[in-house]
């Protein structure tokens, strides 16, 4: 689009602009001119008592409510948690238990085996002794 274009375009619409403030600013002045003529009768029942204990008492009863069962889901948690952990405490002292006698078991074979090289050297100290004579 070319300049000449743009403009004529922009003035058609700024017409239109105006001509909607105009149909809005009509518009406007009918419907108050409407409402200023309305007149507006409200009768209030100011008979009602606001029974402020009552609703202390029922807000007092859903907050007590909620704490309770909030704190028995924690105590529900907290018994699983605590047997979870029991469980785990056990099975590891079982394990505990087991690698202890497995490494008393090891030692005593270590003694052993070690009794038995010491006695081996023994005997071939004398027979390399023996050899030694008998050359």
């Amino acid at each position: 689009m070319n300049k000449v274009e743009l403009e004529s375009r922009l003035e058609c619409l700024m017409d239109e602009i105006n001509f909607l403030r105009q149909l809005y600013d009509e518009e406007l002045r009918v419907l108050q001119s409407q409402i200023s003529e309305t007149s507006v009768v409200l009768s209030m029942d100011n008979n009602r008592s606001l029974d402020l204990e009552g609703i202390i008492a029922e807000v007092k009863a859903q907050y007590e409510e909620v704490a309770n069962r909030s704190r028995a889901e924690a105590e529900r948690m907290y018994q699983i948690k605590y047997e979870e952990l029991q469980t785990v405490a056990g099975k590891h002292g079982d394990d505990l238990r087991s690698t202890r006698n497995e490494i008393n078991e090891l030692n005593r074979m270590i003694t052993r085996i070690q009794s038995e090289i010491d006695g081996l050297k023994g005997q071939r100290a004398s027979l390399e002794a023996a050899i030694t004579e008998l050359r």
